[in-house]
């Protein structure tokens, strides 16, 4: 799904280590391109952290959610460089794009453009199991996790996943 050059990184490198989704699946951005992607979805309207983390796994059709340690770091870079500006909003802050950083999207748009078609491909073939895969993952910590089951609901849950898991092996 995402098959970006890993030549760009040098023209659009950010400072520290690459950012990756830190076990929520394969790294699928270098740092740089981050940078753009999450500059572009706040130049599209005002945004939360946690809404860009839930954009880009909406985006990506599940298959990778980028860590709140990749996206809130990035955040705070684009504050000090003045590409962004951010207003409390609650106990969240609301990240809006400055009139430079939209200078600096304008300046790089064959590039950003470049790495939201990118996203926008289909997956290869294995695209859609790891689609599923993923959509299984979030549907069972959501029933672990907020409707908080009762140890038959659990049994189920690890009943289904038993069985899923057989029909998959005798394949």
């Amino acid at each position: 799904m995402f098959r970006f050059l890993h030549a760009a990184h040098r023209f659009h490198h950010m400072h520290g280590r690459h950012h990756g989704g830190g076990g929520r699946g394969p790294k699928m951005f270098d740092a740089g391109a981050m940078r753009y992607i999450v500059l572009q979805l706040i130049s599209e309207k005002p945004r939360h952290g946690y809404e860009i983390i839930k954009e880009l796994e909406q985006r990506a059709g599940g298959s990778y959610t980028p860590s709140p340690g990749a996206i809130y770091p990035l955040l705070s870079m684009l504050l000090d460089m003045g590409h962004v500006s951010a207003t409390p909003d609650g106990n969240k802050k609301l990240h809006t794009i400055t009139p430079e950083g939209a200078a600096f999207l304008a300046e790089n748009r064959q590039f950003v453009d470049a790495i939201m078609a990118r996203m926008n491909e289909p997956a290869g073939g294995h695209g859609d199991v790891r689609g599923s895969m993923h959509a299984l993952k979030a549907a069972v910590i959501q029933q672990v996790r907020e409707n908080n089951p009762d140890e038959a609901k659990l049994a189920q849950i690890q009943a289904i996943l038993r069985r899923a898991t057989a029909e998959i092996e005798q394949l």
